[in-house]
């Protein structure tokens, strides 16, 4: 888990009380653990994370906290003998098809108890694993110790903020859930895409907030000459992530794509493209989403232009099953060759493996089809149109055509082709939330920088007043924010400064 010492410390420097909440290895279950750290699962349903994870993660993370005159308060000191009782009662009498909605005491801690799980296992059932079943309750069982060991701190602690790495999962979503019921402000964070930059959110994770952010946040200004060439000139690096500390796909090959006729495709006939995620991340509940699952669109959609030859389909899988962490273990190849044992003539697939170029792709096309993607951003501000049905962060921006409903999404298909791109309006739009989502929402660090390995950070600060108010314009947002409540968004004024750090 990348260190949040970079701006716990700034906060005691512009005057705040910071304590720090570390699981003391009292949690049956945690974000930490994984499938391939725990080649034995029979070990880790009897005896957990604890034999192999909790002594280091937790003597690093206290003594990192106090080198730096921070208390530190750990979760088992917060909790009674009856509350633990408690838990593990709960965690083993609640109906097992109960865990993933079960609330306690108003807090969603089914929800992501499953979430936790399923992330476990990299994949978004949990049917096919023999251990499942004793995984998830140790998950709702951690679930249900982090909700009240959090709320008996926030009780004793009474904070103004509560600031967590995420929003989701376990421990982290259930902190944030707990001090939401107790109506203390919620602050979340995650590494951005773009290099040594952040995103912060209000209230929220920000898997909800960048689709609920009102429009007025960005829509209301046009971008300037200098401001469009700074937003074409990162997307053009996408291609490559030439700019980037977060890529999944490395060392893309445009000659795999620039021709069409090499994936068996008739070029007379119109190519729509469709984009897929790594089936078990973010595995929360989404109301606007058109289908239960990933796995339900995408089987729908193979499906439907197995119905109409006129059309023909690509389905670019995530280069993150492979190269994402957790690697995903659930695989869209094989959900499709489960359901398709012939694969459509129209319906073509490029594996996660596959060098071939994403965005290359996407200008053969008449338009794509996300789920859940960040591509959608891009694409559209180069006025590829695109249809979403799920979680996209582009949905309810005005630029994409968005699906509520199976019914609605079917209708949106059976308009394709479409005649024309995007409008200059609309990719006009595009690029001013595109500029906004990279280099306003995407707070840059320039002290932080990667170590080998994934989520791993180390901060290159040599002088305390690095730290200090207006030594950096990204830390004073972020300080800002936590302790007043100001937006997380970069001033237009040292959007400079952002690009040359990056």
């Amino acid at each position: 888990m990348p260190s949040t010492a970079c701006w716990r410390q700034p906060l005691t420097l512009r005057g705040a009380e910071v304590s720090i909440g570390l699981c003391d290895g009292v949690l049956p279950a945690c974000q930490m653990c994984e499938f391939d750290l725990f080649p034995d699962r029979a070990r880790f349903v009897r005896r957990g994370p604890q034999p192999d994870l909790c002594g280091y993660c937790y003597r690093e993370s206290a003594r990192a906290s106090r080198s730096l005159g921070l208390s530190v308060a750990p979760y088992g000191e917060q909790l009674t003998d009856a509350e633990r009782q408690a838990a593990a009662a709960l965690a083993a009498e609640v109906p097992t098809a109960d865990i993933g909605h079960y609330v306690w005491q108003g807090v969603p801690v089914g929800e992501h108890a499953l979430a936790g799980a399923l992330r476990f296992y990299a994949r978004s059932q949990l049917d096919r694993e023999p251990e499942a079943e004793a995984i998830l309750r140790r998950y709702f069982h951690a679930a249900l110790l982090v909700a009240m060991a959090t709320g008996r701190l926030l009780q004793r602690l009474r904070p103004d903020v509560v600031v967590a790495h995420h929003g989701i999962y376990v421990p982290q979503g259930i902190i944030a859930a707990v001090a939401r019921q107790h109506g203390i402000r919620v602050v979340t964070w995650n590494p951005a895409y773009r290099k040594q930059c952040f995103i912060f959110s209000h209230d929220d994770t920000y898997h909800h907030t960048m689709m609920d952010e009102p429009m007025s946040a960005w829509a209301e200004r046009k971008l300037g000459d200098d401001e469009t060439r700074s937003i074409d000139d990162y997307l053009r690096s996408r291609w490559h992530g030439t700019n980037d500390w977060i890529r999944f796909h490395k060392d893309p090959d445009f000659a795999l794509t620039s021709d069409i006729a090499q994936l068996g495709l008739d070029p007379a006939k119109p190519v729509v493209l469709a984009l897929t995620n790594v089936f078990w991340d973010a595995q929360l509940h989404y109301p606007a989403n058109a289908f239960v699952s990933q796995r339900d669109w995408l089987l729908c959609t193979v499906a439907w232009f197995a119905r109409h030859p006129a059309l023909q389909l690509v389905v670019r899988v995530h280069p993150a099953e492979l190269t994402g962490s957790p690697a995903s273990r659930q695989f869209a190849a094989d959900e499709i060759a489960a359901a398709f044992p012939t694969l459509p003539d129209n319906v073509r697939v490029i594996g996660p493996d596959s060098a071939a170029s994403t965005y290359h792709l996407a200008q053969h096309s008449n338009c794509a089809i996300i789920y859940a993607t960040k591509t959608g951003v891009e694409l559209a501000s180069v006025g590829i149109p695109v249809i979403v049905a799920g979680e996209a962060w582009v949905r309810n921006k005005g630029f994409t055509w968005d699906a509520r409903s199976e019914a609605e999404y079917l209708h949106l298909l059976g308009q394709l082709p479409f005649a024309d791109r995007l409008s200059p309006e609309l990719v006009e739009r595009a690029r001013q939330y595109a500029f906004h989502f990279f280099f306003r929402r995407m707070i840059p660090l320039e002290f932080v920088q990667t170590q080998k390995g994934p989520r791993r950070f180390r901060t290159g600060i040599r002088d305390i007043a690095a730290l200090q108010p207006k030594a950096s314009v990204g830390l004073d947002v972020i300080c800002d924010g936590i302790l007043t409540g100001s937006p997380f968004h970069m001033p237009e004024t040292a959007i400079s400064v952002a690009e040359a750090v990056t």
